[in-house]
């Protein structure tokens, strides 16, 4: 027994201390597991790299608190949390010939719903991808791995993806650049194959017809249950049940409207967590999603509404519901990017986080507080949706 307590005692000392001479390898676990750029943190939590599929491989380089830093190539390092991965074996640092992983050939093409890009790989290694625009593109850098792939294998089938090509940016940085038809992105997401041994980046389409009555429209209630988050200045109210009211009047609005397909993340006062929440989307796949949230201020002259995006190729839809929401004669709080808000940061669809008014200031609290103003912005984020789909019918940049 004393000799299994000293060797635990030994694992995890070496994981909080790795001598730069060796590392530990480990594969992700868990659902949604993903990279941060530093150690840095907020009440939003740390800057994310991006979500990682489950079984990647990953070197364990140092430790820090709740994290570990990997490395990703030899001139990029991230940081994963301790509960994302299952450590494996550790190994000499030293690079050698046997340590040379190859990428292959490079396949897109189509189905009756998506369009699809496969890396061969050797491996499941870490990746990251960033959207492009002007013009609309996805890239891929696949870290850890030097090209030996020879020929790309682009069929007809494809209906989004306009052309695919390769580089390698770095000596062990391979990235592949998948550019699009639409200016628009619709989302797009990755994960290995049953095998481990093909990177899949699956592409949504553009609807065939931009008609909001034909599209999946997913509306998240903010917090809820044990999470009640901002309280009203004056009437104490909590945003939880507000967040509730506009959301059912929204779902209300747009089926008046004759959409058809609306899903709500919760129709009642019940506790999700935000891996819940990400959980049901991806399982109902909506085309896209709209967040509502009440603010809150440390002091109760900022007031006005604004609206929230992750990724540069989804800002289209939050401007234009922010663009709707000021005819209501609030403030301008802005348009804000990059933001690291949980049910942002999927890529599988267009997103936006809609902060209607402050709950903090007395007159936008007035506001909230009133019916009438819930059918308004429910009719107001329809107007968006609307507006962001008629700026694609008319051809003009988003």
């Amino acid at each position: 027994m004393r000799r299994i307590v000293f060797y635990l005692l030994f694992v995890l000392s070496s994981l909080s201390a790795l001598s730069q001479d060796s590392v530990w390898w480990a594969r992700t676990t868990g659902k949604f597991p993903f990279m941060e750029y530093g150690i840095g943190d907020d009440r939003l939590g740390g800057a994310k790299l991006g979500y990682l599929d489950s079984n990647v491989l990953v070197k364990i380089v140092d430790s820090f608190n709740t994290d570990y830093k990997v490395q990703l190539s030899a001139s990029h390092a991230a940081y994963i949390a301790k509960t994302s991965v299952v450590t494996l074996f550790k190994q000499a640092a030293k690079r050698n010939a046997h340590n040379i992983h190859l990428t292959g050939n490079i396949k897109t093409y189509g189905d009756t719903a998506n369009d699809y890009v496969s890396i061969n790989l050797d491996e499941r290694w870490p990746y990251r991808a960033v959207q492009l625009i002007d013009p609309s593109r996805i890239a891929v850098d696949v870290y850890g791995v030097n090209s030996n792939t020879n020929w790309i294998i682009q069929l007809r089938s494809t209906k989004e993806i306009k052309n695919t090509w390769y580089e390698q940016v770095e000596d062990d940085v391979f990235r592949v650049y998948i550019q699009l038809k639409h200016p628009q992105h619709w989302g797009y997401s990755l994960e290995y194959d049953s095998t481990g041994r093909k990177l899949m980046v699956k592409v949504r389409r553009q609807p065939p017809v931009l008609d909001i009555k034909k599209l999946r429209i997913a509306i998240d209630a903010g917090h809820g249950g044990d999470n009640p988050g901002a309280d009203g200045v004056t009437s104490h109210v909590l945003e939880k049940d507000y967040t509730l009211l506009i959301a059912k009047e929204v779902e209300k609005y747009l089926k008046k409207m004759g959409v058809q397909h609306v899903f709500m993340t919760r129709t009642k006062d019940t506790s999700l967590t935000m891996p819940e929440r990400m959980e049901l989307l991806k399982q109902y796949d909506p085309h896209l999603l709209v967040s509502i949230h009440l603010n809150s201020a440390g002091t109760d002259s900022v007031q006005g509404t604004s609206t929230y995006y992750r990724y540069i190729g989804f800002r289209p839809l939050s401007v234009a519901i922010l663009n709707q929401m000021l005819t209501l004669g609030l403030k301008e709080y802005g348009n804000v990017g990059n933001f690291n808000f949980a049910l942002s940061g999927p890529t599988d669809y267009p997103n936006a986080l809609v902060e209607v008014a402050f709950l903090s200031n007395p007159e936008d609290e007035k506001k909230i507080l009133n019916p009438k103003f819930h059918k308004a912005v429910a009719r107001k984020i329809y107007a968006g949706i609307v507006e962001w789909l008629n700026q694609m019918k008319a051809g003009a940049k988003p």
